[in-house]
């Protein structure tokens, strides 16, 4: 593996002492993503069997304080503007062609959106974004979708709607049964309130469907379970929810249980394609098979 092939493997949310602010080398945007974790104690509404997060390392009960996560992206965001990020050790070796900031990422050890600063941070991050002169650089919301029609959430969002904002919601199932297997959702959350969250947040903007497919030991997913999944593609579709692509992924780092693991590229293609002859009109890309070239 070449050295800046291991940075695109990279994704730890860990960099120098920052608490709250991570650069990625991001392979599916093509360039830096900066993250910025707002759940530094783990805390999340899923329990997903595919969750990456070690929690032998998230620091239980630590409240956020905005004014280090904002001088800390600041900090990133002046370097890249000058030029003296590609100059650290752990990015020096970055291919010409990805010295580029793509987008800055609520994306952490949990979900952004249920965080009480969300939406203080939602504007932090416009702010800081623009004061560096990346104001055509989106801000994304990744996020499991469960929380898209509270109104806090929706007031946030919609003020990243204007500038420049993206929000990427997961669903991985179409079924409840492989919803509650796969994501193992705390509380009395369904599918059908996920849905209806994404197809509320959807008619008010477009949005990107990401999925995480995998094989769980001998387990792939069936027939079934994708034609069930591709009905809710449809549903939302049908529906009114602009949906601007849907992302499938599969396993590319370890995770908390050993019998999981990625799809190969083809077998990702070949749910792509399904989903193509039922929704010839959406882009569909994915991303990380078991047989992909570093």
């Amino acid at each position: 593996m070449s050295e800046s092939s291991g940075l695109i493997t990279d994704h730890s949310r860990h960099w120098h002492d920052f608490r709250y602010v991570y650069p990625v080398i991001s392979r599916r945007s093509g360039g830096l993503s900066v993250g910025i974790n707002l759940n530094v104690d783990g805390a999340c509404n899923y329990d997903c069997i595919y969750c990456q997060v070690d929690l032998t390392t998230v620091r239980r009960g630590e409240a956020v304080d905005l004014k280090v996560l904002t001088a800390e992206l600041d900090a990133i965001l002046s370097a890249v503007a000058d030029g003296g990020f590609w100059r650290d050790e752990k990015f020096n070796a970055t291919p010409t062609e990805l010295r580029r900031l793509n987008d800055i990422a609520f994306s952490g050890d949990g979900e952004p959106t249920a965080h009480p600063l969300f939406a203080a941070a939602c504007d932090a991050a416009i702010a800081c974004r623009d004061r560096h002169g990346f104001t055509d650089r989106p801000i994304v919301v990744i996020t499991n979708a469960t929380r898209l029609d509270r109104p806090d959430v929706i007031a946030a969002l919609d003020r990243l709607d204007a500038a420049t904002g993206e929000v990427w919601a997961k669903l991985d199932a179409g079924r409840e049964e492989d919803f509650q297997r796969i994501d193992r959702p705390k509380g009395n959350v369904t599918l059908d309130r996920v849905v209806a969250c994404i197809g509320e947040a959807g008619r008010r903007r477009p949005l990107v469907i990401q999925t995480m497919l995998l094989r769980e030991g001998d387990r792939v997913p069936g027939e079934a379970q994708i034609d069930a999944y591709i009905d809710r593609l449809v549903e939302l579709f049908e529906g009114g929810c602009g949906i601007k692509r849907v992302d499938l992924y599969t396993v590319a780092r370890e995770t908390r249980r050993a019998d999981l693991h990625p799809l190969t590229e083809a077998e990702l293609k070949a749910v792509a394609d399904r989903i193509g002859d039922r929704l010839p009109r959406l882009s569909v890309t994915w991303h990380g098979g078991a047989d992909e070239a570093s």
